[in-house]
């Protein structure tokens, strides 16, 4: 079935780049994810990358991260893209041609006690920027997430998981009605990225974290959702020390570490309800064993 003039396509992204770039009808142009199908991102050579929306509902999430990466960069210490050209590829419909930030995704790099310092600057940036600015700029507010919900859910996936030997559900009893309660939202709202997975942070060589990309899921709400993201993409430890370092207490780092445990254990259910019995893939396993790492702060913060 060809696809519609709305759907992205390596056609419609060269077309665009001929007009944005003086060698852009010669450049490489690939999409960043495999699979059959519209893209909407692609590399363009070695140095840009290209977003084109594919609804009017991106364009304007699309045409409000721009703004906030505007907004960010006096407050956050590692890179943020840089716009070089932004538009509409069609009628309605936005883009961005990006310059490419340096860096592997973090899942395929560990982090260095000195990333760990990067990511305790980017969380610490993100609280210092003032949420009346960011608001303006069509940056949505998010209420915390009720974690006796989000354990319940959990609780019916660790079940799933129990039943095929994907995990001990007991485990999940250290997080009792007590602790839930101990762990209700206190931090004040800031600015969240909200979805700090190992995709969207660049990690070099040497173990820094050099770039954070995907800003269009950016909210006003609790920041222990970062802490959460940061968990599942560099593992508890690391996750829990760079709160820790950006002054964060130990009930939002736990709020944090117990937020991303049930939402691996949900999600690892649903990849394997999809797979049937098809493996779902190494990454939901991964992320699972990291969030569910044991860290000191669990043994010296009770009661």
């Amino acid at each position: 079935m060809p696809p519609t003039p709305e759907q992205p396509t390596a056609e419609a992204a060269r077309r665009l780049l001929g007009t944005l770039l003086p060698d852009g009808g010669g450049a490489e142009v690939r999409p960043v994810t495999k699979g059959d199908g519209g893209h909407t991102t692609w590399w363009v050579g070695s140095r840009y990358v290209l977003r084109l929306a594919p609804d009017e509902a991106a364009s304007r999430r699309l045409r409000r991260e721009l703004r906030l990466r505007d907004l960010l960069r006096p407050h956050v210490t590692v890179a943020v893209p840089v716009s070089v050209a932004t538009g509409e590829w069609a009628p309605g419909l936005a883009h961005t041609l990006d310059t490419r930030l340096p860096g592997d995704r973090a899942e395929t790099r560990d982090v260095t006690a000195a990333g760990e310092e990067d990511l305790a600057a980017l969380l610490t940036g993100l609280r210092a920027v003032p949420p009346a600015r960011a608001v303006p700029l069509g940056v949505p507010k998010a209420a915390p997430r009720p974690l006796e919900r989000v354990r319940r859910q959990a609780g019916a996936a660790a079940r799933k998981l129990g039943a095929r030997d994907e995990f001990d559900a007991a485990r999940l009893d250290q997080l009792t009605p007590r602790a839930v309660a101990q762990l209700a939202p206190q931090a004040e709202p800031v600015l969240v990225h909200h979805a700090l997975t190992g995709e969207h942070l660049l990690v070099e060589r040497d173990g820094r974290v050099r770039g954070v990309l995907g800003w269009t899921d950016a909210v006003i709400g609790d920041p222990a959702e970062d802490i959460a993201g940061l968990a599942a993409a560099v593992g508890a430890r690391a996750a829990v020390r760079s709160a820790t370092l950006a002054g964060y207490g130990p009930r939002v780092c736990l709020r944090g570490l117990w937020l991303a445990r049930c939402d691996a254990l949900v999600r690892l259910a649903e990849r394997l309800q999809e797979a049937d019995t098809e493996s779902p893939g190494s990454l939901p396993r991964t992320r699972l064993e990291r969030v569910w790492e044991p860290i000191l702060l669990e043994l010296v913060s009770e009661g």
